[in-house]
């Protein structure tokens, strides 16, 4: 079972922040807290969400972590789930590692769902093993400053593991996931994401799983500490701007405010060559050997909804620079 937010960016869902179970119908009990996503499962529109999708093509069942209740509703669906399903092993995955943040970090963008999940974990009475993969894949805690909080390494990720997942990355638009598969592929140099345009280098640490001592995680990250008692999601999240100076779900708002004004751009083949031909000039003059397609679709000025036919226009006028299920810059 995987159990996990539905809190899926404005590129998939143009409201901020997380969706709950009131954003969806065709969900099915598993306790009294704890719903799984199905494959029927829709979100309710203008919610949008990658579960039901994921739910289909994946041999695990998705369940719904919704952190509206704050951290003490995390808490109780975890200690729901472990009474009803008697688990032998639980672990909790981070992709990047800025679950380890302290919370003053420059670079950091995101602490709060990593917090709240954190925070709601350490207080559930079973053991659960805490693992990084993909360290400073997320952009938002380099993999210098990860090294040496890192525990034993678990696992090495292959292109014998990737091709497992091919198809689902051909069109979900995690960036920290689709570089953690490019470079279990072997893609090395340094991959421009996000809206802002952040480097994240691709090394051979990329693919690797490490664990960590989740108390020693929970003593770094102040914000985790902070929310321990919350009900609410709001709650959490004015720890989050007292603590890291900011929220992220604050930043979702802002930008959905500004996309909502912005003019629809129509997308023709010829025009998208032609900007992305400079976006790939300037790329270079900065060193950057990759990048992903959200970041494209931001940087051509292109709407989310645009993605996958930009992608497909990129992947069949020049095959060659795919590097799946990254973008190669062209040479």
């Amino acid at each position: 079972m995987i159990l996990t937010y539905a809190w899926d960016r404005l590129l998939i869902d143009p409201l901020p922040g997380p969706r709950g179970a009131d954003s969806f119908t065709g969900l099915e009990p598993l306790t009294r807290s704890v719903w799984s996503v199905p494959a029927e499962a829709e979100p309710i529109a203008p919610a949008g969400s990658t579960l039901p999708r994921l739910a289909a093509e994946l041999p695990h069942t998705l369940a719904l972590l919704d952190p509206h209740h704050g951290v003490e509703g995390i808490t109780r669906q975890l200690e729901e789930l472990v009474s009803h399903l008697a688990p032998a092993s639980i672990d909790l995955l981070d992709v990047g590692g800025d679950i380890l943040a302290q919370g003053d970090e420059p670079t950091l963008k995101s602490p709060l769902a990593d917090a709240l999940t954190l925070a709601a974990c350490c207080q559930v009475n079973a053991p659960i093993r805490l693992l990084v993969a993909g360290p400073g894949l997320d952009g938002e805690i380099s993999p210098n400053d990860l090294r040496p909080l890192l525990g034993t390494l678990v696992h090495t990720f292959t292109a014998e593991d990737v091709d497992a997942i091919g198809s689902i990355l051909e069109w979900h638009p995690s960036e920290a996931t689709a570089m953690l598969a490019a470079t279990a592929r072997g893609a090395r140099g340094i991959c421009e994401v996000r809206d802002a345009g952040l480097p994240v280098p691709l090394t051979d640490e990329g693919p690797t799983v490490h664990e960590v001592d989740l108390d020693d995680a929970v003593s770094r990250n102040k914000l985790a500490r902070a929310i321990m008692t919350t009900a609410t999601l709001n709650q959490a999240e004015a720890y989050s701007r007292e603590i890291c100076g900011f929220s992220e779900i604050d930043y979702e708002r802002n930008k959905a405010s500004w996309l909502k004004d912005q003019p629809p751009v129509t997308l023709t083949p010829e025009d998208a060559l032609s900007r992305l031909d400079r976006f790939q000039a300037d790329a270079r003059a900065r060193g950057i050997t990759h990048t992903t397609f959200r970041h494209i679709t931001e940087a051509l000025n292109l709407n989310g909804s645009q993605r996958d036919e930009l992608r497909r226009l990129l992947i069949h006028s020049r095959p060659d620079q795919y590097d799946a299920p990254l973008w190669k810059i062209g040479t």
